[in-house]
């Protein structure tokens, strides 16, 4: 490892070791994984990954979360959540993120106290300041700490770092849940994950390997987003993606580039 990205990792030990011992939201994605990896070398068996398991994650989600953690010698907890159990988060408004996150941060905090875990970690850094992350609030309410942020990491540092500690996920994009693919104000319920998690399954089935795809809940209309380099492909399968989606009961069925962080209006059906 070259001494700059050896300078950042020790910087990152150095930041969680004063925990003395931690629970890391873990999601599988590639900065709560540089987090859980860093608390893993500097705690040992006193640092725990925890990923909440509900309807909105997907089955290849929470897979590919195990498999990272095995890679990385992790030890796993899966902690079930209910956060559609709880109908301000149900009613899906622009901070639908922050009651998941209340919901998994307090499972989190009774868990620490239960087992006797000092802190609770998350994945935050200093590129995501600029974002709007509503369950960012619902951390800093319970007193979760943000070792990335502390010791002063972007997004390219944490894939880097990542990638230089071979972790499996240092290159994996962005995989929100799959309630954040239901356009606002329309109600979210956990059969309708599971049909967002089926109609990408099936994209996928179609136009193989693709790596940034969100299949939009626009009420009868499910909007078919893909990276901009495979924009062509999508549409020139656009009747195979109406059939198969279909089958799911979208009346319609639409194509286009993948856009982060679209904030999506409720689409008259």
């Amino acid at each position: 490892m070259i001494p700059e990205l050896e300078a950042q990792a020790a910087r990152l030990r150095a930041a969680i070791l004063p925990y003395g011992s931690v629970l890391v939201a873990y999601s599988g994605g590639v900065d709560s994984a540089l987090v859980l990896k860093a608390a893993v070398d500097a705690l040992g068996p006193r640092a725990l990954g925890v990923i909440g398991v509900s309807p909105s994650l997907s089955p290849e989600d929470l897979d590919a979360a195990r498999s990272c953690a095995r890679a990385m010698g992790a030890a796993l907890r899966e902690l079930r959540t209910a956060e559609f159990e709880d109908e301000r988060y149900a009613a899906n408004a622009p901070d639908r993120c922050y009651f998941c996150k209340s919901e998994l941060y307090g499972r989190l905090a009774a868990l620490a106290a239960a087992e006797g875990f000092a802190v609770v970690a998350d994945g935050f850094h200093l590129d995501d300041l600029g974002d709007v992350r509503p369950g960012q609030r619902a951390g800093g309410e319970r007193g979760v700490r943000s070792p990335l942020k502390d010791a002063g990491f972007r997004k390219a540092d944490v894939r880097a770092l990542a990638r230089a500690l071979g972790i499996p996920a240092w290159d994996r994009p962005a995989a929100p849940c799959l309630s954040s693919r239901v356009a606002y104000g329309i109600r979210v319920t956990p059969e309708l994950a599971r049909t967002v998690a089926e109609a990408e399954r099936r994209v996928r089935g179609i136009v193989a390997g693709l790596t940034a795809l969100r299949v939009r809940h626009l009420g009868a209309e499910a909007r078919v987003e893909v990276e901009p380099e495979r924009l062509n492909e999508a549409v020139a399968a656009e009747d195979r993606l109406r059939a198969a989606l279909g089958d799911l009961g979208y009346a319609r069925v639409t194509v286009a580039g993948y856009r982060r962080g679209a904030l999506l209006p409720q689409t008259v059906s």
